[in-house]
This record gives C-alpha cells, sequence and structure tokens, in this order.
C-alpha cells in the first residue's frame, strides 16, 4: 500500500474513532477530529504531511500526494 492511502486511511480511522469517543466518552473528543481535519486540509494546501515523513522513513512505497 502506498504512502498516500496509509495516511487516508490512518486520519479516516482517528477521525471516526474520535467520533465514536466523543459520543460514547465526552465530548471533548471532537478536538481531535478537528485536529486531524485541520492537518488534512493544510497538507492539501502545502503538501507536508508529518505522517507521511515517518512513514517514508520506514519504508513504505511512495504516492503521488506526499513526494
Amino acid at each position: 500500500m502506498s504512502i498516500d492511502r496509509i495516511v487516508m486511511a490512518f486520519a479516516g480511522s482517528v477521525i471516526l474513532l474520535s467520533l465514536l469517543a466523543a459520543y460514547f466518552a465526552h465530548p471533548n473528543w471532537l478536538w481531535l477530529t478537528a485536529f486531524v481535519g485541520a492537518n488534512l486540509l493544510q497538507a492539501a494546501f502545502t503538501r507536508f504531511c508529518p505522517l507521511a515523513l515517518i512513514l517514508r522513513r520506514l519504508g513504505a512505497r511512495p504516492g503521488l500526494a506526499f513526494e
């Protein structure tokens, strides 16, 4: 799986998990959802993603978005 797909899957998973945590535990978990959304938005414009850098160092196959 490429870095791009891993980043998208990770972001989607964190968003869904934080929404579940906000519903079942405490509404402050929505701050995690907002953080992930903001990070995705800035990555769309700057092409900088900390998770992509980590994955590249771990040897994941590069994709097209985070080169």
